[in-house]
């Protein structure tokens, strides 16, 4: 959650820092001829690049900010659907029962020897039985 926050700040200082550049006159001028004589044949390149910034901006979300969002939503869904009796892996590759479940806490059985591990719900990573290891 930290990084997805942290890169829609970066993008929205990007975007800021755009706008202030072509607003203020930064954006370096056309080299046209017509740029040349004075007359205002500069307007169609910063609609031009304005647009580039939405496209950029638009790929950014779909290819990096949904995705990454969709999977979070995913994993805590499944994070506060456990229940006693659910086989599950945590993200250090330990497999268990549940065998309670407090509201941040779960306590697992990792073997027949009943030995017991109190985990964060934070740390679960998948549920059921693994039988080869996951494809990353």
């Amino acid at each position: 959650m930290k990084l997805s926050r942290l890169f829609r700040g970066v993008a929205l200082a990007a975007l800021a820092a755009l706008f202030v550049m072509i607003f203020s006159g930064c954006v370096p001028a056309s080299t046209d001829a017509a740029a040349a004589d004075g007359s205002a044949a500069g307007g169609g390149s910063m609609v031009s690049m304005i647009i580039m910034m939405v496209v950029l901006i638009a790929v950014f979300y779909f290819f990096m900010i949904r995705p990454e969002n969709k999977r979070k939503k995913k994993a805590q869904e499944m994070r506060d659907n456990l229940s006693v009796g659910d086989t599950i892996t945590t993200i250090g590759g330990i497999m268990g029962k549940i065998v309670n479940i407090k509201e941040n806490a779960i306590v697992i059985e990792t073997s027949d020897d009943r030995v017991r591990v109190q985990l964060m719900k934070w740390a679960v990573s998948s549920v059921g039985k693994q039988t080869e290891e996951p494809q990353n």
